[in-house]
């Protein structure tokens, strides 16, 4: 079921312009972040219960996704992290398709798994723990709609 609501766009400029320069392309444009491929993650906001877009690196594995919590190693949580807890129903859009996915916060060996993941992904991953005392979370995203 897609999501509904207020799109309220990121106060970030790049992040801002880089997530409506992938959906007004269709996905064709804007798929890279230093080199990596990125996605486009819908969520709603846990506060305002607006829709949020995040640009986030892609972690995909046969056909599954996960997200990263990293911002960069920085102390506190990105906020889609609280958005993704208080509403786990999101959308993701990998190039061209955008399809509605189930967030699940991982946990011991599971997301120690899909932390690997995400650092053969996204190499500069494997640096963020070493700048925060903060557990980095990890969501599995699993698609709800065929």
């Amino acid at each position: 079921m897609p999501l509904e609501g207020e799109y309220i766009p990121s106060t970030f400029t790049y992040a801002r312009d880089q997530a409506d320069l992938i959906e007004s392309s269709g996905g064709t444009q804007g798929l890279e972040l230093g080199g990596r491929p990125v996605i486009v993650l819908t969520s709603v906001g846990a506060k305002s219960g607006a829709l949020r877009k995040n640009v986030l690196m892609r972690v995909e594995h046969e056909g599954q996704y996960a997200v990263v919590g990293s911002r960069g190693g920085k102390p506190q949580n990105p906020d889609w992290v609280y958005n993704l807890r208080k509403h786990p129903q999101v959308e993701l859009q990998d190039g061209p398709e955008k399809h509605d996915y189930t967030a699940q916060e991982l946990a011991g060996a599971e997301r120690d798994l899909w932390w690997d993941r995400a650092v053969t992904a996204y190499p500069d991953y494997a640096e963020y723990p070493t700048r925060t005392t903060r557990v980095i979370p990890v969501f599995l995203l699993t698609r709800t709609e065929p």
